[in-house]
């Protein structure tokens, strides 16, 4: 898939605002590379490992009622690795030093996954309603038969 000159620009324009950001990447929620800037990193495999990160951190997110995914952080001993959510079918993955401000590395990788969301959205296909359920059959009550009992009143003895 060839890179869409948009959202590549918009990569570029981010490692430019943020010191200390290393890579970016725009891939779709299944894994397949949009756009990348990641010297010295596999894209292809950074996209995969990304799909399934995301996977954990959407199953995560919604077992735990924290609603809709927005961001996965992971910090290791030498940087960061931050996923944004990018529209209905993406997501923007950076990569950063350990000294990069991280409120700055936020900041930025919201608004650069906003702004790669809305140019994907806005071109992609609108999606069809989504089908409703089939019903179930109404299901048909019999009338229950009156119990017997066998209580006693006050006046049997």
């Amino acid at each position: 898939m060839a890179a869409e000159p948009e959202i590549l620009d918009e990569l570029r324009r981010l490692r430019s605002r943020v010191p200390y950001l290393t890579g970016a990447l725009a891939a779709s929620v299944d894994g397949l590379v949009l756009a990348q800037d990641t010297p010295g990193v596999e894209p292809d495999g950074m996209a995969a490992l990304t799909a399934a990160a995301l996977g954990v951190a959407v199953r995560l997110t919604d077992a735990t009622g924290q609603g809709e995914f927005r961001e996965l952080t992971v910090r290791g001993a030498y940087g960061y690795v931050a996923t944004y959510a990018a529209g209905r079918g993406a997501v923007l993955t950076l990569l950063a030093q350990d000294r990069v401000n991280a409120g700055r590395l936020h900041l930025e990788g919201r608004r650069a996954g906003a702004r790669i969301g809305e140019f994907l959205d806005s071109r992609a296909p609108a999606e069809p309603p989504a089908a409703k359920p089939a019903r179930a059959p109404a299901r048909t009550r019999t009338a229950r038969t009156p119990r017997t009992t066998n209580a006693r009143t006050s006046t049997d003895s």
